[in-house]
């Protein structure tokens, strides 16, 4: 069932943030679908049509091209009024960063597609500052075999390999921890375009509910817990997250 939001949903978000001290926000794919990325669980996501024996859509355009939209854009405004205070994603797609989200306020759970890591050290890189080359040394992936002669570690000449988490890999526990504080320190998170199905991202709103927190998700499509949300919108991030920071606006 998918249902356009009311001025009343604004106005009740709206309400939360301006009465609340600690704002965090949790993403998914569906922030991104608006910049041409498909996300994974709607009628159109990745897994969806796995499923029915369907191929996956490709995103519109090659990835370094894909732009953040009115959502993610809406976020760093929230950042700037002083009003967010961290933001937890699940996405790989840069497109936080590439908004102005700075990295300090920012643990992307599933890694990004522009950085690979030492496994050594943790440091992060960009494939530039490296010299990493995909068509000579493949993604990096930590289930694959090194490459010879492939860069190291600039700091700790330890083996490089990409951030991004595939199934089975193990979580980056520098971002897990500090998630875990945020939910458990926030008084109201933002679940904006995630079904809540994956594990173990999808446990921090939870912590953060158990911690006292006010649930607010935005998704257009059912999640997997409904139940904890002290207000639900069903709405695409881009529609509806710069209608809330120009009505925060009006209201504060």
């Amino acid at each position: 069932m998918f249902l356009s939001f009311t001025v009343e949903d604004l106005e009740k978000v709206a309400e939360l943030i301006i009465n609340s001290s600690y704002l965090v926000a949790f993403t998914g794919a569906g922030i991104s679908t608006e910049s041409g990325l498909p996300d994974y669980r709607g009628p159109e996501g990745v897994w969806t049509l796995k499923a029915k024996g369907l191929k996956p859509k490709l995103p519109a355009k090659p990835m370094d091209q894909i732009e953040p939209n009115p959502g993610h854009y809406a976020l760093v405004e929230l950042y700037r009024m002083g009003i967010l205070k961290y933001l937890i994603s699940q996405n790989v797609d840069n497109l936080h960063l590439k908004s102005g989200i700075p990295s300090n306020i920012l643990s992307e759970l599933h890694g990004n597609y522009t950085l690979m890591k030492c496994i050594n050290c943790d440091a992060r890189f960009s494939k530039k500052e490296i010299g990493w080359n995909d068509l000579l040394f493949g993604k990096g992936y930590r289930t694959e075999q090194p490459v010879p002669n492939q860069p190291v570690c600039p700091k700790c000449s330890g083996r490089i390999i990409s951030s991004v988490v595939n199934f089975g890999d193990p979580m980056p526990e520098r971002e897990m921890q500090e998630s875990l504080k945020q939910a458990q320190k926030c008084d109201i998170m933002l679940v904006i375009g995630s079904s809540l199905s994956v594990s173990p991202a999808n446990q921090f709103p939870l912590i953060a509910k158990r911690h006292g927190a006010k649930i607010v998700i935005i998704n257009l499509g059912e999640t997997q817990m409904e139940e904890i949300a002290d207000v639900r919108v069903y709405a695409s991030a881009g529609e509806f997250l710069p209608k809330l920071v120009d009505k925060i606006k009006k209201m504060k």
